[in-house]
């Protein structure tokens, strides 16, 4: 599998030879699914709480006596069948929600994804910018080339998100250069997740040599820590 690699006026500079696991691999939707659910529920923050009547202010004593009242008996007014008093059954902050995902499950959703992305020419390979100082400008040009050699007018667009950057490691230069671009987001390679790569329509991999060997490495650094 050959991809071509294109520098920041659109030119081609090369060529880069991807690898068949983790370019190469069948969709597999069940898995992606479960995978990008596990990770939308671990990101999930417990907020709903409703009050029992353990944790409802007042109701210290009973609110008239046993009998002879001719009225029903109550122990408390904060009872979950009077107004004010505690909710039953209702959302606590003692929720979890979080999943285990294993990690090869993890890895191979991502290369799934990735697979996808390439087979719809979602997936550029772009080599260094060299950018030594954050220019927005320059940003801005290199998107504007790249939509006109992908032939995807919808990289250029300015709602949504379209474009996720792929670096082999953190450059602030990078980062500052497409921050004001909405609906882009520059990311180091070993950050990528199956979640970010979908919630992004397009894909630019700075540095293709480095960062390609880094996500196909990353399946082998998995096994080999245990």
């Amino acid at each position: 599998m050959e991809a071509a690699i294109y520098n920041p006026e659109g030119k081609k500079s090369g060529t880069i030879e991807l690898e068949p696991k983790v370019f190469g691999l069948p969709w597999n939707a069940d898995l992606v699914n479960q995978v990008v659910r596990g990770q939308e529920e671990n990101a999930r923050r417990t907020i709903a709480h409703a009050k029992d009547r353990s944790e409802v202010r007042g109701g210290g004593r009973k609110p008239w006596r046993q009998k002879g009242t001719g009225r029903a008996r109550h122990g408390s007014i904060r009872s979950p069948i009077w107004t004010g008093g505690g909710v039953t059954h209702g959302p606590t902050k003692n929720e979890k929600y979080g999943q285990k995902i294993n990690q090869k499950m993890k890895t191979k959703a991502l290369y799934t994804v990735l697979s996808r992305k390439w087979r719809d020419a979602e997936v550029l390979f772009v080599d260094d910018l060299a950018l030594s100082a954050p220019k927005t400008k320059s940003a801005v040009a290199m998107i504007k080339h790249l939509a006109e050699v992908a032939k995807s007018p919808s990289l250029a667009y300015k709602r949504g998100r379209r474009v996720l950057l792929l670096t082999p490691e953190a450059t602030p230069a990078i980062r500052k250069s497409f921050s004001n671009l909405g609906g882009t987001l520059v990311m180091p390679v070993s950050q990528l997740n199956p979640l970010s790569a979908l919630s992004y329509k397009h894909i630019i991999v700075i540095e293709p040599e480095k960062s390609v060997k880094l996500i196909a490495n990353r399946l082998l650094a998995r096994t080999t820590k245990k």
